[in-house]
């Protein structure tokens, strides 16, 4: 069956399916981002971060380790995946490996996008639209069924005009405990967060208090020692009520560590602004330097908005920053126990360089 990506201002590309077949009629909407990972996509379609987004992955091969089993640790943590879910609108690659091989692989990354109901285009010289992409913007696009055609009148929906954390967020509060005695005790906002940042938790002895975005904090009864804001899709300044909720959190003086949107969250309740990116951060390979020593940690990143640094409040400053464009990866105040990174210490998938900051987090909260 073909498949067809039309994009905002006009373009169309045409490849195969090899994941869920839209019905006649049926259109994919999303925002069109691109991925340079070479490996790691069992995670990196399972990352809420990508809720709203047709994902063109650059490296030129797919699917040729297939997909491991879908185990779980507890009823709403996986043992191996981001999320519980597949969270992007479409995948867009160039070739497709229909014969994986890993001692892992448990089933094919086809049955497995058509079992989430996820459709995917194969066939596309995704370099040259990830060119395109560099050069006008992430932009707006959808998946159709051939031969649908592009018109003048045909509508686009953004997906970061809708607040997509309150999608992809718990519902309800859940305690998770460590094995063994508990070093600590962290609440923790999911705007949607990938689950290897609460087994870094766990792993570390660290009992989690994972609560909904917009739950009160001031209500919360259980003891905790420190408080963290996950990663998330979308605009940041959507988040209204957790912003409002590290608002109180700073009044209160609390130990606060933010991740990607957790960052940007951050910034905001601190006063800063946020702006979104031409095309974002999206890859596992992302050069960043801490401000203070100048040392450099290849990182994983998925984001498409930052903070302003010019509208940082007294008090803030920059700790680390992109070695590419120079833009904001971190921000902590000068004498308060509050601090964030842009991109993904617990990686999954992308190096493990950085996996040093939840002890950094843990030390100052567990005396």
């Amino acid at each position: 069956m073909k498949l067809k990506l039309i994009l905002k201002d006009g373009t169309q590309i045409v490849g195969e399916s090899f994941g869920y077949s839209p019905k006649k009629g049926e259109e994919i909407d999303g925002e069109v981002v691109f991925n340079t990972g070479m490996v790691g996509y069992p995670e990196t379609f399972t990352d809420p971060s990508y809720r709203g987004q047709i994902l063109v992955c650059t490296y030129p091969m797919i699917g040729n380790y297939g997909i491991p089993g879908e185990c779980k640790l507890d009823s709403s943590l996986s043992k191996r995946f981001e999320s519980l879910d597949v969270h992007l609108r479409g995948i867009v690659i160039s070739e497709y490996c229909e014969d994986p091989s890993h001692w892992e692989s448990k089933k094919t990354l086809s049955d497995f996008l058509k079992k989430h109901k996820i459709p995917a285009i194969k066939g596309v010289d995704t370099r040259a639209l990830t060119q395109k992409l560099r050069e006008h913007g992430v932009m707006l696009g959808k998946i159709v069924s051939e031969p649908t055609k592009y018109s003048k009148n045909m509508q686009f929906n953004d997906p970061n005009a809708a607040n997509l954390v309150a999608e992809v967020s718990v519902k309800k509060k859940t305690v998770l405990k460590p094995k063994g005695k508990s070093k600590g005790a962290v609440v923790l906002y999911d705007c949607g967060i990938k689950h290897n940042i609460i087994r870094s938790f766990l792993d570390r002895g660290v009992k989690v208090i994972r609560l909904p975005w917009n739950y009160d904090l001031s209500t919360v009864k259980e003891k905790y020692d420190g408080v963290f804001v996950s990663n998330g899709p979308g605009d940041p300044e959507t988040v209204d009520k957790t912003i409002e909720n590290m608002k109180w959190a700073m009044k209160e003086n609390k130990t606060i560590f933010g991740i990607c949107l957790g960052c940007q969250i951050m910034g905001l309740a601190a006063g800063a602004k946020t702006y979104k990116l031409k095309y974002g951060h999206r890859s596992a390979n992302q050069p960043c330097s801490d401000v203070g020593t100048e040392r450099c940690y290849i990182t994983s990143q998925n984001h498409g908005y930052a903070i302003d640094e010019k509208t940082l409040p007294k008090g803030w400053k920059v700790w680390f920053r992109n070695a590419n464009d120079g833009t904001v990866e971190g921000i902590k105040h000068s004498t308060k126990p509050w601090f964030s990174v842009q991109f993904h210490p617990e990686a999954s998938p992308g190096p493990e360089d950085a996996a040093y900051l939840f002890d950094y987090f843990i030390e100052r909260i567990v005396k």
